[in-house]
């Protein structure tokens, strides 16, 4: 028979918005070799390798890009039946938080989006610091939160549900017209506050490498960062998506240590009965992933 298994897409879709096999086993509640049991089949049915398969994770190859162009409208369609039939109506009012690291050009995009598929529904948002809407989303002031997170910082909270959205790598930036690599001075690095995980990694990448630095600015939030490194005032790691258009360059990295990648989630609670709340926040869940992922 042609055509694909629904519940296979899913888990491919998964497994790259995770970047591996084993982050995607319990996003699926799947074993692990349940999950490698359906892209099995989804390989088989398809004709083609998806995924390459590396000890740093997964990616799709040439033909999973493809599959996958096609997988997540599909899954977004059956998404929007399931709550039609279910009559579960995304209406009232939603508090949404999001990262000002998170894709800052399509962020209007994602509202429009929403507006256009749930007229009905009207949202507050929240700009902020990961830490800081993490926290508000535990305490229940935000109904869901798009936030960064470092792999290496990524602590499951109780009762948190934590849905991929996507992840891209980390670079570090300075001025286009500036050269903060002199021998003999110090970096000059513009960062946010203490608590972003991206000044933690910063310091402690530069520390481990032996490479002295100074913390040369301090900006509350990435707006104004980017305003300070446009200004010339020091070099900062940013994701990729928060330099495009800023009038930033991409600082040799061979001269500076490696950065890890940057992973975006979805966080809202875990609710174990099927309430229409917990079904209401489920569909919101769903409208925002796959708008994201259109």
């Amino acid at each position: 028979m042609s055509g694909f298994d629904l519940e296979q897409l899913r888990t491919l879709v998964t497994a790259v918005d995770a970047g591996s096999l084993s982050a995607a086993v319990p996003l699926r509640c799947l074993s692990q070799s349940a999950l490698s049991e359906q892209l099995r089949k989804l390989e088989e049915r398809a004709g083609h390798t998806l995924l390459i398969r590396s000890k740093s994770g997964v990616k799709p190859t040439a033909a999973g890009e493809r599959l996958l162009a096609h997988a997540r409208p599909l899954l977004a369609m059956a998404d929007a039946a399931w709550r039609d039939l279910h009559q579960i109506p995304l209406e009232g009012e939603a508090c949404l938080g999001v990262t000002d690291y998170f894709r800052p050009a399509d962020l209007a995009r994602l509202l429009a989006r929403l507006h256009q598929q749930l007229p009905g529904l009207r949202l507050r948002t929240r700009i902020g610091r990961s830490d800081e809407l993490e926290l508000a989303q535990r305490q229940g002031e935000l109904d869901l939160a798009i936030v960064m997170s470092l792999e290496s910082e990524r602590k499951t909270a109780p009762r948190v549900k934590i849905r991929p959205l996507h992840q891209e790598p980390l670079i570090w930036v300075s001025a286009l017209d500036s050269n903060p690599l002199q021998r003999g001075r110090p970096l000059p690095l513009a960062l946010l506050p203490e608590g972003c995980s991206l000044h933690r990694l910063a310091c402690s990448r530069l520390e481990a490498a032996g490479i002295p630095y100074v913390i040369s600015h301090i900006a509350s939030g990435v707006a104004g960062l980017q305003a300070a490194l446009t200004a010339g005032l020091g070099i900062a790691c940013l994701n990729a998506s928060a330099v495009a258009g800023q009038g930033l360059r991409r600082l040799d990295q061979d001269a500076l240590p490696a950065l890890p990648s940057a992973r975006f989630l979805l966080l809202h609670a875990r609710y174990e009965d099927q309430s229409m709340q917990s079904r209401r926040l489920q569909g919101l869940s769903e409208a925002i992933a796959s708008s994201l992922s259109g």
